[in-house]
């Protein structure tokens, strides 16, 4: 009896010691538990990142979230619109998307907004008897990001790109500011020592860095400025020339940037004034007359020495450094302000936001607030080389030559466009300077036009 007693002791510690050192647990997780663990597969489709940008984003967020498996999936540009149209009239569309700032608005009834929370389980180990790690599982259900916190921790213009009565809509990692590129010897042999730091100061540098044959063709230009078809980011140059100059964009969904401002100067309009002045450096009977169609892409005429200042963003910067080939000496310093007014700056940048169809709103959120965190931010930012949307980090890029110029820019930086449609609005800025320079139409009456057709997008 006492044998038989002792043997059933033993095997009961036997079977207990089994079950601590195999890792099994006694308490079986619970229905919701096992409904958060599921295997989650999301889709995140984009033009802006490469894969390998976003490797340790999807990477510690996996660490935490194993049953969650994130894919990213890069597009041309030209191609993105259709292949989303496309997913989601069969519904098998990504669960993220990437799109830029001015863009948001045109997929907005496509998006998810940021819920009040998410609730995801989230799995660790712990050592249990002192004997063997055991996974546990615990269901966290985390209060989001509220629009106020969103203010506070990013830069201002993320704020009125992504929040919609009171929602938010996406989160951006990155932001970038248009810049100024000029070519060092090009000046040097011009006799300028420094760049422009003002528009006025530019006016007369391009007078000293144009060039025209014997027939009068332009053959060196100062500046890629007057025209839109061959100048890189021009809507966005005639838009900061408009801001700087005191011209009201849009207000409560109205196109105003054709009109006199309330107290304004009833004899200078900004709006106008700014498309007079960006047109006369195409306007061959002007004494700016520096640029016209027959130069290539400003970018590729930049590389090829025949313009001396470009303006572009940190991506042209990019580009320019893999194609230099050790033969372009340039320098990138801040776009020219007008003297005596407060500094303004123009952004562009990719917001990312979860889709309305997709099942997994709750994981998706809770993957795009993780990767926006400073640390993760932070570590995307040291990938990728590129200029930050949280505000905390500004300063650190502000300390790096490389990144200084841009991220000096961030903290004085807009954007204008909040309507459905942004490839029509650069279209109707395009017409708007073909009017002026082809058709002679007042800068006045051109700008009410391109207004009109911007406010159709609305």
């Amino acid at each position: 009896m006492r044998r038989s007693t002792v043997l059933k002791i033993n095997s009961l510690l036997l079977i207990g010691l089994f079950m601590v050192t195999t890792g099994f647990q006694c308490k079986l997780a619970s229905p919701k538990e096992q409904a958060l663990l599921k295997p989650v597969e999301l889709a995140w489709w984009g033009t802006f990142d490469n894969p390998e940008d976003l490797n340790d984003l999807i990477g510690d967020y996996s660490a935490i979230h194993p049953n969650i498996r994130i894919t990213y999936r890069k597009l041309r540009e030209e191609e993105f619109e259709q292949a989303l149209l496309d997913a989601l009239a069969e519904d098998r569309g990504p669960d993220i998307v990437s799109v830029t700032n001015v863009d948001l608005d045109k997929w907005l009834s496509k998006l998810a907004p940021l819920p009040d929370s998410t609730e995801l389980a989230y799995q660790y180990t712990k050592t249990s008897l002192g004997l063997k790690e055991e996974t546990v599982v615990e269901v966290r259900k985390n209060a989001s990001l509220t629009p106020a916190q969103l203010h506070e921790q990013f830069l201002d213009v993320v704020y009125g790109d992504v929040v919609r009565g009171g929602e938010i809509y996406g989160l951006p990692l990155t932001v970038d500011t248009l810049v100024m590129f000029y070519n060092r010897d090009l000046f040097n042999n011009a006799g300028l020592p420094l760049p422009p730091t003002t528009w006025s100061e530019l006016q007369g540098d391009v007078t000293r860095l144009t060039f025209q044959n014997r027939e009068g063709e332009l053959v060196q230009s100062g500046a890629a400025l007057g025209t839109m078809s061959n100048v890189e980011a021009g809507t966005d140059i005639l838009a900061l020339l408009m801001l700087q100059n005191g011209a009201r964009m849009t207000v409560g969904g109205q196109v105003l940037f054709h009109q006199l401002p309330a107290g304004a100067d009833r004899t200078y309009n900004p709006g106008p004034e700014a498309i007079r002045f960006y047109t006369d450096f195409a306007n061959p009977t002007k004494e700016v007359y520096t640029w016209n169609d027959s130069f290539p892409n400003s970018v590729d005429a930049f590389i090829q020495a025949k313009v001396a200042i470009i303006f572009g963003y940190n991506q042209h910067r990019q580009y320019l450094e893999a194609r230099r080939q050790g033969k372009l000496n340039y320098e990138v310093v801040a776009v020219p302000q007008i003297e005596g007014r407060p500094a303004v700056n123009i952004a562009r940048y990719p917001v990312h936001a979860v889709m309305r169809k997709t099942a997994h709103v709750n994981e998706a959120w809770d993957f795009l607030q993780f990767a926006a965190k400073r640390d993760e931010v932070k570590k995307y930012l040291d990938r990728t080389k590129r200029l930050t949307a949280v505000r905390s980090l500004v300063g650190d890029q502000t300390g790096d030559d490389e990144l200084r110029v841009f991220a000096e820019q961030l903290l004085t930086s807009v954007s204008w466009y909040h309507g459905k449609n942004a490839a029509a609005m650069e279209s109707a800025f395009s017409d708007l300077i073909t009017s002026v320079l082809k058709d002679n139409i007042p800068p006045a009456d051109a700008a009410e036009l391109a207004a009109q057709k911007i406010q159709q997008t609305f």
